[in-house]
């Protein structure tokens, strides 16, 4: 048998090989895809667990997140993550990392609104006429400086005066002093005189007689005030009347 003929009777043989190959080529791939793939996740899994080893910190996932400029969490946590101030937060923190619609950072118009609204009760006049009346309370406030200034100094150009007032009220009240004990000697001595012999101050007899001489010499003083005060509105009257008189002359 040639050549030839030895060819052409493997050819049913190659080519059916050939189609057999061929059939199964797809699933190997596949295969060997899924293969990659899992290892792909496997080799993730290991890297997570070897990361979550290497923590050794002890800190939450958030407080980690955040000594690591991460934003803390990944998902809201409470209904103050789902707030538009913490979003706002976030993207000032965070910037585009934080996932967080830029224009959330911009008022609304009723925000706008309500500000305008506070600052016209808050805050009901111009920057003109709040310096003005800064203006007008410093000048009033250095008035009141000046005229305190100015009592203070005439108060210190009358030091002198009032210091000797202060003095003669002293020495006054020294000598009313001196005066009632001096007559309260003289009304004990006209007692003991009375009784005619030593008698004890402490004596019921010597209180009595005390009292009844202290009431008298009261009335006696007090009728000689009123004596005075007569004598000069007497004297007063008589002037008036001269006057009087010599006016009509």
């Amino acid at each position: 048998m040639n050549l030839r003929v030895k060819v052409k009777l493997l050819r049913p043989r190659l080519l059916s090989n050939v189609f057999r190959f061929a059939s199964t080529t797809p699933e190997i791939v596949e295969r060997n895809e899924q293969v990659l793939i899992d290892d792909t996740d496997a080799a993730q899994v290991r890297e997570a667990e070897i990361e979550r080893k290497r923590n050794i910190s002890r800190l939450t996932q958030a407080h980690f997140n955040i000594i690591n400029g991460r934003m803390p969490y990944d998902e809201p946590k409470c209904l103050a993550h789902l707030t538009v101030k913490y979003h706002r937060k976030m993207y000032g923190k965070y910037g585009a990392q934080s996932g967080v619609d830029p224009s959330l950072c911009w008022p609304t118009k009723q925000d706008i609104e309500d500000r305008k609204e506070y600052e016209s009760v808050a805050f009901p006049y111009t920057i003109q006429q709040m310096m003005e009346t800064a203006a007008q309370n410093r000048k009033e406030a250095q008035q009141k400086i000046e005229q305190r200034e100015k009592e203070v100094e005439a108060k210190f150009v009358k030091l002198e005066q009032w210091k000797k007032e202060l003095n003669d009220k002293i020495e006054k009240k020294a000598r009313d002093i001196q005066a009632a004990k001096e007559k309260k000697e003289r009304l004990v001595e006209e007692v003991r005189r009375h009784f005619g012999f030593k008698l004890d101050p402490r004596d019921e007899r010597f209180q009595e007689m005390l009292a009844k001489r202290e009431k008298e010499q009261k009335k006696a003083e007090k009728q000689a005030r009123r004596d005075a005060k007569e004598k000069m509105i007497i004297g007063k009257l008589q002037q008036k009347s001269v006057e009087m008189s010599d006016g009509k002359s």
